[in-house]
């Protein structure tokens, strides 16, 4: 047992109180105000003059375990989560082996309890290696534990394998995650096809090719009934079509990353692949609709996309190398310095879209604050302004836009199920 002191944090009604945070066999077991006399035998981690939030959860990442161990490991991947201040990470399916068998899943469980420091929620995929010709076993996934199905990295082009997806899913009570992206529109394409991608003579991936499996699977979801999960909206198009679903009662919902939220291809400055991603960089009237979106709740959840590469890999060019950059460890000091600091958000609201949300959406036993709960803590500084090092990273990955980004609201501490796993002064 010990006791988290003075730290400062929201209570139920969103105020901005000072409370004791008794931690006791892995839950929160009391809350008590600054006042209460506390007792000299208990462990004290003092957490004066930080900012103490539920630990972040993102229900998008990449450890790349098994099989691209040169990018990213679970040991590598979730000390970088929990140097974000994330306790709750969901990691996708597209390695190598696909997680698409229970014996893959069960590796992922086994090799987190052996190397992984945060919690780690394994996907399973929608059809087997992720190539849209065969569902997998949904059944067998779901008792192995995964959480839901998805082939991120790739879309499901056939509609009828979506809709059968979707139709198992629903019957088994599971989600479907999509990464919404008609392959015919973007074969050959390296970023958005706007002004970027004119200016240097490249082929540019068109709004419309995310925004067509959007709406095709929000039809297919109204038809089967099932939880569906849009990945990393990028496209005003796209959120017409999620907010008008959710008007009319459709199981819907939706994520967003804070790239697609800060950036726009007019801030591309030159062919650097650590600017390729996938959704690429919109233009800066999408990057206005996403804004809106997270904020009226349209778009449900902030995440990172987290998607480590090798420097060799991103050193190929604009074209050739791999879509993708690193996040985790950059979002929330990324998401409060562009809109909390400026008061363009509310401390409240960036909380809620990476804690509460997303635990709401996916049903997670976590993402809140309060006695009985697991005490799963961020412990946050939020006056300190630091610069961007990607050499610093806990991750194998360097490849982001942001170095050299001078950013408040770095986590100082990380606390999962009353352990500190992570900690500035360690």
């Amino acid at each position: 047992m010990y006791i988290l002191a003075n730290a400062q944090m929201f209570n139920n009604q969103g105020e901005l109180v000072k409370r004791h945070i008794w931690i006791e066999n892995g839950i929160i077991s009391r809350m008590t105000d600054v006042e209460v006399e506390l007792p000299e035998q208990v462990e004290i981690v003092d957490a004066a003059g930080k900012f103490v939030s539920p630990g972040f959860i993102d229900m998008h990442v990449h450890l790349r375990e098994p099989g691209f161990e040169h990018k990213e490991t679970i040991a590598t991947g979730t000390r970088s989560a929990a140097k974000g201040g994330f306790t709750t990470i969901a990691c996708m399916p597209n390695t190598k082996p696909v997680i698409d068998t229970p014996e893959t899943v069960q590796f992922i469980h086994d090799k987190t309890k052996l190397e992984g420091i945060v919690k780690v929620l394994p996907y399973g995929a929608i059809t087997k290696n992720e190539l849209g010709r065969e569902l997998t076993d949904f059944e067998g996934l779901k008792e192995a534990g995964v959480i839901g199905f998805t082939d991120d990295g790739v879309g499901v082009q056939s509609a009828q394998m979506m809709k059968d997806a979707m139709a198992r899913a629903h019957a088994l009570d599971m989600p479907v995650i999509a990464h919404c992206e008609d392959g015919t529109l973007v074969k050959g394409a390296a970023v958005t096809d706007g002004a970027f991608a004119r200016k240097h003579g490249l082929k540019g991936i068109p709004n419309e090719s995310e925004a067509i499996h959007v709406g095709r699977d929000i039809l297919l979801s109204e038809a089967t009934g099932v939880h569906y999960h849009v990945c990393h909206v990028s496209t005003e198009q796209s959120i017409r079509l999620i907010r008008q679903a959710k008007q009319i009662g459709i199981r819907v919902t939706a994520e967003v990353c804070p790239h697609h939220l800060i950036l726009s291809d007019e801030d591309i400055p030159g062919l650097d692949a650590n600017w390729k991603m996938n959704p690429p960089l919109r233009s800066p009237r999408d990057v206005e609709a996403c804004i809106e979106a997270i904020e009226d709740g349209t778009i449900d959840i902030l995440v990172t996309d987290h998607a480590p590469h090798s420097e060799e890999e991103k050193a190929r060019g604009m074209e050739l190398a791999p879509f993708g950059i690193v996040g985790l460890e950059t979002a929330f000091p990324l998401m409060y310095t562009k809109f909390v600091s400026t008061g363009k958000w509310s401390l409240e609201l960036l909380v809620k879209r990476m804690t509460a949300d997303p635990a709401r959406v996916f049903r997670l036993n976590t993402g809140r604050l309060e006695e009985g709960a697991p005490a799963d803590i961020a412990v946050i500084d939020l006056e300190t302004e630091r610069e961007v090092n990607p050499e610093t990273f806990a991750s194998k990955g360097r490849n982001t836009p942001f170095t050299g980004w001078k950013l408040k609201g770095w986590p100082v501490m990380t606390i999962v199920d009353g352990r500190i796993v992570w900690s500035e002064q360690v």
